[in-house]
């Protein structure tokens, strides 16, 4: 006696519901992983070997502050009952990359203030210098989020109101609890005491000099005497010395001009070649019984599509009348002649239909079924006369004692229906179909996987909405904030070219467009900005003479600030890219994409570029002011121009 194995696979109209909120709950052991990566590199990156100049403690702080930004925006949003999505999962990574894009910024601008000023002057310059910043940031992020409540997936407007308002929080605490116990370490610093056990140690017997290794536990406080402020980080000086020296070399610069074009060309390459829409397994985790079953779907009946229902609402709709039922049968072949592209259409010989089953079971039975009362009686006898019949039970909603017919549908059977595109001509083809003259009114046609197939329909012109609309108002941000217009434009242009770049290699990722990656474009433009405009504001208000100089000072003063924070948000993320979810992992990848080509473009695109651009509008500049001194038109003109 031979056994043989059964191999099932299910599915239930309740399997996406239950799996989403498996998504959800698998990624929760993350959070603690990414933390761990977080502050480890944070006081990795802020380690210094002088006792007293130590930043650990500030970049500890610097993460809680970011955690409870998101504790307090979250928190907040779930009482007031904004719904909470599975795509909000993964803001609190995000929201921790750019906290702790704002703590390195504040840290590095206090490292370029005088040691031997008082806290509250150092804590004055440092918000000069780093809270513009961080404001143009912060609004940038803040305007991307809320510019994509506009679309109309309720997943991303539920994402885009949670990551948006924990921004808010983010930038409030950075300014009020982050830097508060940066003032509190400052005059630990300058009280010249251990970072560990607060007591106080010597100094070195030269401000100037190295501590030794030996001492660096017990002697500290070490600063540069020519500038009295904190000696640079090693990365600093290989910045200053090394790199910005070769970023402005005229040679340099044609080939950051080449390589360039070559990404430019690769990333239009990749939009031409973008395919919209999402495999409904990938909603699923990797796992899960769900990604099983559309897998034997597909291998065994990739021939048949979803069984689409045609639903009657109209409860005064009457089945029992010739005019009536003769409208609904030409709707019903209406449907079954449908083609589609690619060979997929909908097989009329699959149709099924209660309303004519039922009307063979009455002429056999010599029922009369063109009166009301009598049609609405005999569906109970119809229902139960024999198994074949009583599949249909579950079509029809009525009421014997009301003697009516609430609702009933009936069913076409699509073939071929194999890619997003053609579940998305389906979707617009039978939508087209029951809404014109043929087919009765109140008619719908619906399917569990419409809501998927709906956001085909719409996910281009949106996604094309969302990103203009933001980047038209990162363009007024930067226009506001950045005292320079051609360089806000130059912003601008950075945020186009990232969004292109982080578009086109996406397709190259084999990632489509769907309502999860179109999150991910939101957020390309504001964190795209954020690199952009902080170099942009560094060169401009650099009092350098020529245009190399500004994008040296520009790249030595906050390069390091901005591989900082790239890292920094790469780890936040990159955990997600162990998820059994391919929401999930897709996350990682966009991120991944945005935080890479918006650091490259901020450290090494950009600088080249306003050099280029800008000598001849500074050369403009000086011979304006010139002009303006010599002709005495008085110091209000030449303030405003410097």
């Amino acid at each position: 006696m031979w056994i043989r194995e059964v191999d099932v696979s299910y599915f239930t109209s309740l399997s996406r519901e239950e799996e989403f909120e498996t998504n959800s709950d698998s990624i929760i052991p993350l959070f603690a992983g990414t933390y761990v990566l977080a502050i480890n590199f944070s006081i990795i990156s802020c380690l210094r070997l002088d006792c007293v100049r130590n930043k650990v403690w500030v970049a500890t702080f610097g993460v809680l502050s970011t955690g409870l930004a998101v504790l307090s925006s979250f928190g907040l949003l779930l009482y007031c009952g904004v719904p909470f999505s599975m795509t909000v999962a993964t803001g609190p990574f995000l929201i921790l990359g750019i906290g702790v894009d704002d703590m390195f910024i504040m840290i590095n601008a206090w490292q370029q203030t005088q040691v031997d000023k008082s806290v509250e002057v150092r804590m004055a310059a440092t918000y000069k210098e780093a809270a513009v910043s961080i404001t143009i940031t912060t609004l940038t992020d803040l305007l991307a989020f809320y510019i994509g409540l506009l679309t109309p997936f309720r997943s991303v407007q539920s994402f885009c109101m949670y990551t948006g308002t924990a921004v808010i929080f983010c930038y409030l605490y950075n300014l009020t609890f982050f830097s508060a116990f940066l003032a509190l370490n400052g005059r630990r610093e300058h009280s010249n005491r251990h970072w560990l056990t607060c007591l106080k140690v010597p100094k070195p017997e030269s401000s100037n000099m190295e501590v030794d290794t030996a001492d660096m536990c017990c002697v500290g406080g070490a600063y540069d005497v020519k500038t009295k402020t904190e000696k640079p980080m090693p990365v600093t000086t290989f910045l200053k010395n090394y790199y910005g020296p070769f970023l402005t070399n005229t040679w340099t610069k044609v080939i950051v001009i080449l390589l360039y074009v070559g990404y430019l060309a690769s990333s239009i390459y990749g939009c031409l070649n973008m395919k919209e829409g999402i495999e409904l397994k990938n909603l699923a985790s990797d796992d899960s019984y769900v990604g099983k079953y559309y897998d034997n779907e597909n291998e065994y009946f990739t021939d048949y599509g979803p069984s689409v229902m045609v639903v009657m609402t109209d409860r005064d709709f009457m089945y029992w009348n010739q005019s009536s039922r003769d409208q609904l049968d030409a709707c019903l072949q209406t449907l079954g002649n449908l083609k589609f592209e690619n060979e997929s259409r909908v097989d009329p010989e699959l149709t099924v239909s209660w309303l004519q089953a039922y009307l063979r079971y009455g002429a056999n039975a010599s029922l009369g079924l063109n009166d009301k009362s009598r049609f609405i009686n005999n569906l109970t006898p119809f229902f139960n006369a024999e198994q074949s019949t009583s599949l249909f039970r579950q079509d029809v909603n009525f009421s014997v004692p009301e003697n009516t017919i609430y609702a009933s549908r009936m069913f076409i059977q699509t073939i071929n229906i194999r890619t997003p595109l053609d579940e998305k001509n389906l979707l617009i083809k039978v939508r087209e179909a029951v809404q014109s003259d043929i087919c009765p009114r109140s008619l719908v046609v619906y399917h569990s996987a419409f809501i998927f197939y709906d956001q085909y329909a719409v996910i281009v012109s949106n996604t094309i909405q969302n990103v203009v609309v933001a980047t038209l108002a990162m363009l007024v941000v930067s226009l506001c904030l950045i005292p320079n217009p051609i360089c806000s434009l130059w912003v601008t242009f950075a945020v186009a070219s990232i969004i292109v770049g982080v578009a086109g290699f996406m397709a190259l990722w084999d990632i489509s467009l769907d309502s999860v990656s179109m999150i991910n474009l939101v957020i390309c433009i504001g964190f795209s900005v954020d690199f952009s405009a902080h170099i942009s504001y560094a060169f401009v208000s650099s009092k350098k003479s020529s245009a190399n100089e500004k994008a040296t000072e520009a790249v030595v003063n906050l390069g390091y600030p901005i591989i900082q924070g790239a890292v920094s948000t790469i780890l936040g993320v990159v955990v997600l890219s162990a998820a059994k979810s391919y929401i999930f992992r897709t996350f990682f990848k966009i991120m991944f994409l945005v935080i890479a080509f918006g650091a490259f473009h901020g450290i090494v695109f950009l600088p080249v570029f306003l050099t280029l651009i800008c000598p001849p509008l500074l050369a403009y500049s000086n011979s304006l002011k010139g002009w303006l001194a010599t002709k005495k038109y008085g110091e209000a003109a030449f303030r405003v121009l410097e």
